[in-house]
């Protein structure tokens, strides 16, 4: 089976997560601080905070721009459920804004009417998470003149996106938003195992998440509500959690991150390959926007199943049963039997709906040779019945 995704481990990688082992720290210690101020570097960003995995990195994000009860944020029915069910841990209400037809990003045109909509209405939202789906960043520049324009805080969902550029800046750099999160789960561009991170150049949010990573708990004591009982002490200031990342995952991501422009120039070339070698092909292919430069998470195709003889659940079926592990990013979040409890239901974003129905995830990822490339296209065409 080829799967559709697949972390790459060097000798380097193994040798850094053992000599961390030999180490006196196991858990939060130097090396994770070291991977902080590397990706944040990386980014050309002022702050990074690592933490457990990238659903910590959005609760955690949600949380410090002061999202909870009577708040509200919108976000893309195209997505993991991981960024509205954030949301709602908060407290706070969650919405959707449908996606765009070429890009499958959140559509700027469906946010300017709804913004629109929502100011006459007198319920703005309060945070919009737009989701940098596939690797691809959404509109940045046009969504922050927004903000402005209707009084809403950023958090982007970069889990895709790490190693992708946005009008030639790094996503990350937080130029256009409050907060960027990435995930460093296995199937991403690098990995720490699981592991997530949060990049800002807000002082203050910086400071917030570093304790809400950790209990709610600071030991700096002009932060303190009275003078320190001595060195022990330490004081919780907010309801905080335990979402630190180990020694052992920071020091797997210092070493893939030596690897990063190497694994994405890599799938940049698989999705160019796959370009060629699909374009005769009657599907439609990932179209990237000129701003972007992406990582290439994702290689999604859609399938008009009205050309061909299968539905398109045989179609994905086939391809499996022959040996490619395709997948399909995403099942639209409004659709999910929880979010219909709370009130939402299928044709409210037909756009999300109708690509669903097409959409089917090739196999991408560093190590996949030409040869198993060309076997996803063969196999692809045989199931097509071209």
């Amino acid at each position: 089976m080829i799967p559709y995704g697949k972390q790459s481990i060097s000798d380097e990688d193994i040798n850094a997560v053992v000599e961390v082992l030999k180490s006196d720290f196991l858990t939060q210690g130097p090396i994770v601080e070291k991977f902080e101020k590397a990706i944040a570097s990386y980014c050309n960003v002022k702050y990074a905070v690592s933490v457990s995995n990238a659903t910590a990195a959005l609760h955690l994000s949600c949380l410090a721009l002061g999202l909870g009860r009577g708040k509200l944020a919108w976000t893309s029915p195209n997505t993991f459920v991981a960024t509205s069910n954030a949301v709602l841990y908060t407290g706070a209400e969650v919405g959707f804004v449908d996606i765009d037809p070429i890009s499958y990003n959140l559509s700027l045109e469906n946010l300017k009417n709804r913004l629109s909509e929502a100011k006459s209405l007198g319920k703005l939202p309060d945070v919009l998470l737009p989701v940098h789906f596939s690797g691809q960043s959404c509109e940045m520049e046009e969504i922050h003149a927004l903000s402005k324009e209707y009084g809403f805080q950023i958090i982007e969902d970069a889990s895709h996106a790490v190693g992708a550029k946005y009008k030639n800046q790094p996503v990350g750099s937080c130029q256009y938003s409050d907060l960027t999160v990435f995930s460093f789960h296995p199937v991403k561009i690098i990995t720490t195992g699981e592991g997530g991170l949060i990049t800002t150049n807000r002082k203050d949010l910086y400071d917030l998440l570093i304790r809400l990573r950790s209990h709610g708990i600071t030991r700096n004591s002009d932060l303190m509500t009275k003078e320190t009982d001595g060195e022990w002490y330490y004081q919780q200031l907010e309801l905080g959690y335990n979402y630190r990342l180990t020694e052992i995952q920071a020091a797997l991501g210092l070493s893939q991150l030596k690897r990063l422009d190497e694994f994405v120039t890599r799938r940049n070339l698989i999705a160019e390959r796959y370009h060629n070698l699909l374009k005769d092909f009657p599907i439609t292919l990932p179209t990237l926007l000129t701003k972007n430069y992406s990582s290439y998470h994702l290689y999604v195709i859609r399938i008009d199943v009205s050309k061909f003889k299968k539905t398109h659940k045989q179609i994905f079926s086939d391809l499996r049963k022959n040996g490619i592990g395709v997948q399909l990013h995403y099942i639209p979040v409004h659709t999910q039997p929880y979010y219909q409890s709370l009130g939402f239901k299928f044709g409210d974003y037909p756009v999300s709906e109708k690509y669903y129905e097409e959409a089917i995830s090739l196999p991408i990822y560093f190590g996949l040779k030409d040869a198993e490339q060309d076997k996803v296209v063969e196999t692809l065409k045989d199931c097509l019945g071209l």
